[in-house]
């Protein structure tokens, strides 16, 4: 069982294994068979956007929202599919952005 997983490009993996994290970087079609088996394995689970995007969008909120694992979208190292902007639509809810 790992800690912390990170599913992602090959660049942002290899950051991410120098921090010690299990690494892998599949094909966009094995992502969703590759986080169901991290997902039973794993306590955090960090995927960059482009591999969260491959997944069935029902099914990543479903496991956000049960908190365990923690999974968090994060960008990717070259910049090219940035994360959400979490803040930004928490103060658009709350009626404090444009």
């Amino acid at each position: 069982m790992a800690f912390c997983a990170f599913i992602g490009d090959a660049v942002t993996a290899a950051g991410f294994r120098l921090a010690g994290v299990a690494v892998h970087h599949p094909c966009p079609g094995e992502a969703t068979d590759l986080f169901e088996r991290l997902c039973l394995d794993s306590r955090l689970i960090l995927i960059t956007t482009e591999m969260a995007e491959a997944l069935p969008p029902d099914r990543l909120r479903q496991v956000q929202r049960a908190g365990r694992p923690l999974v968090l979208v994060v960008s990717d190292a070259r910049g090219l599919h940035p994360a959400p902007d979490l803040a930004g639509r928490m103060r658009h809810q709350l009626g404090l952005g444009e």
